[in-house]
């Protein structure tokens, strides 16, 4: 079993952070996406989405999408707490708000990133305003995260999920758009000081 991936990357980072919380070792195959090795006809026979990251397992078969590969290892390597949630109601909650924040937040961030920087101009069309527009739709969407915290410790309830993994993906991310967790959202500020003190974040 071995995952392809670029280690910074948001995606590839959300995996590596749901298997140290887990406990699971599997190799890592480093993928050059700056050179386009993503883009080659062989990635892409492991890839649907051309995209880090993906899990190979032992048969061959193959999962993108990083929150797919999560799921199957919250499946396969079952534990005292699933990442996913143990109740129906639980599931449901961190679905909504790893949605909420994945769709509104993580995938804005990156938008407005690639946008900006035209990191990937050579391979896709980059527009500077909508950049602009998508980071001030982040910091707007802040405040959403930001009250949440104020009625539970972690962002879908009162354990570590998923939720609070994307959460913190996206907060790291974020400080290459210039956008920082201060003292304007005191909830995420406090939960992102205590995140950050988890093992699986220090990593």
């Amino acid at each position: 079993m071995k995952i392809y991936e670029l280690g910074p990357a948001p995606s590839a980072r959300r995996v590596s952070i749901f298997l140290a919380e887990k406990g699971i070792e599997v190799e890592r195959i480093p993928v050059d996406i700056l050179g386009g090795e993503n883009l080659s006809d062989e990635f892409k026979t492991k890839s649907l989405n051309g995209q880090v990251p993906v899990l190979e397992l032992d048969d061959g078969t193959t999962i993108c999408e990083s929150v797919a590969i999560c799921r199957y290892f919250d499946e396969a390597y079952p534990s005292d707490h699933a990442l996913f949630g143990d109740t129906a109601l639980e599931k449901a909650h961190i679905e909504m708000w790893q949605r909420l924040i994945e769709l509104r937040g993580l995938l804005v961030a990156m938008q407005a990133f690639r946008n900006i920087t035209g990191i990937y101009q050579d391979r896709e069309k980059c527009i500077a305003e909508w950049g602009d527009e998508s980071r001030q739709r982040l910091i707007d969407f802040l405040p959403t995260i930001d009250n949440q915290l104020a009625t539970s410790p972690f962002i879908a309830g009162d354990k570590f999920s998923i939720a609070d993994i994307t959460a913190i993906v996206l907060c790291d991310f974020m400080k290459n758009l210039e956008i920082g967790v201060d003292d304007t959202l005191p909830n995420l500020k406090e939960w992102y000081q205590q995140i950050c003190e988890r093992p699986s974040i220090k990593g």
